[in-house]
């Protein structure tokens, strides 16, 4: 972990979620999102992958309905590892990836429904959160 996310004497500690093996494991394994997400319906990473893929298709609202499913997991995995509604969530601690990957594609998707405010409101949240996310991302 960066010296940036390691010690925040003027504000909130860093919030780090916890690894999702079998997610992991099963994904390593070619399962497809669709498959494992009646298992683990509160993994942001799986709602993150099937907004990202639907995108990829051109199906903005199913993209969107996934990302905001994915982005109010992620905030409930948040507020239970001690998350109080600010802080840094380090995009370099892989388990936080899934949350900021529904959120940032929950700010693309709200943007291509001319979604009023939500597209700025997503893109602070994100930046607040990690400013290194969103390159990340979209690398």
């Amino acid at each position: 972990m960066s010296d940036e996310f390691r010690k925040n004497l003027l504000g909130p500690e860093p919030t780090l979620l916890p690894a999702e093996p079998e997610v992991y494991q099963h994904l390593a394994l070619g399962k497809e999102p669709i498959e494992l997400v009646a298992s683990h319906p509160t993994s942001s990473l799986l709602w993150a992958i099937l907004a990202e893929d639907a995108w990829k298709e051109g199906r903005t609202i199913e993209s969107y309905a996934f990302a905001r499913v994915g982005y109010h997991r992620g905030l409930d995995s948040l507020r239970r590892n001690g998350w109080r509604g600010a802080g840094p969530i380090p995009w370099e601690h892989e388990p936080n990836q899934g949350f900021l990957r529904a959120l940032y594609a929950l700010g693309r998707a709200a943007a291509a429904i001319n979604e009023a405010d939500e597209p700025e409101r997503i893109e602070k949240f994100l930046n607040d959160s990690d400013p290194t996310a969103k390159a990340a991302i979209e690398a």
